[in-house]
């Protein structure tokens, strides 16, 4: 009785953020304002507290722009630990555009969405979040193209990283910085883990959303740290293929490290 009061009172104050900052929010996507990308900061922050998502920052957001994050993906909770410690904007597949509530949200945080299936509109997706890196946004890009069971990074793709390539001729100094991030769920309740419970916090994808956000909410007490590595440039002289290795090299180490209690 007790988890669902919990619960319920969450979700009500949840709302109830969302409707004081939403006026706002509204205001600056229709004249591209520099609060709509403020204002998703704070109403993810209130989010992680309803859901019970502890979040430990460890090293610092890189300065230096245009900015790509590198991360890896575990669950849709990915997205509001990160809203919640920088002011980002995600890329994410078309189909999240119509999710309910999801899709909802993600618009209001002006997400840029990407139809992986149709070639005729990758230059068009690529420009657009080429002048958002070069706009001064802060992008996050979740390479593995999907989500994981938690335990491990999956191979990362390579082409994705097109976007960094697109906006190097646009960039002040013909840089753009990827900066690998690794998001790790490691506690519950102040307890370790481990591998056996982590699909409780990690999302694979075949599990139904509804009954698996009610089951973080009841749980209440998830550990999350979030660690920011050391940027790797993307100039005109760079690989892709490397500059990708790099980055996964460096977002899979961290992540091993965290698991590992280290």
């Amino acid at each position: 009785m007790i988890p669902a009061f919990r619960i319920a009172i969450g979700f009500v104050v949840l709302a109830a953020v969302t409707l004081v900052l939403l006026p706002a929010q509204l205001v600056g996507l229709r004249f591209d304002l520099k609060i709509r990308r403020r204002l998703p900061r704070l109403w993810h922050r209130v989010a992680c507290r309803v859901l019970g998502l502890k979040v430990r920052v460890h090293g610092t957001l890189e300065q230096s722009r245009p900015l790509l994050i590198a991360a890896n993906h575990a669950s849709w909770k990915d997205i509001m630990v990160l809203g919640s410690v920088a002011d980002v904007v995600y890329i994410a597949k078309s189909e999240v555009r119509d999710w309910p509530v999801f899709g909802i949200l993600a618009r209001l945080q002006a997400t840029i969405f990407v139809v992986r299936e149709q070639r005729q509109k990758t230059g068009d997706q690529v420009d657009e979040i080429a002048r958002r890196l070069t706009d001064g946004e802060i992008v996050v890009l979740f390479p593995e193209g999907t989500t994981s069971d938690g335990n491990r990074l999956l191979e990362i793709k390579t082409s994705l990283f097109g976007a960094a390539a697109s906006a190097v001729p646009h960039a002040p100094d013909g840089v753009v910085h990827i900066q690998p991030v690794s998001i790790a769920y490691t506690g519950l309740h102040g307890m370790a883990m481990g591998r056996y419970h982590r699909p409780l916090a990690a999302w694979p994808g075949d599990i139904a959303l509804l009954p698996h956000l009610l089951g973080i909410a009841r749980e209440g007490a998830v550990d999350v740290d979030v660690d920011f590595g050391e940027r790797v440039d993307y100039s005109r002289a760079s690989n892709r293929k490397q500059v990708s290795r790099a980055v996964e090299a460096r977002i899979r180490a961290m992540l091993g490290a965290r698991l590992r209690g280290r």
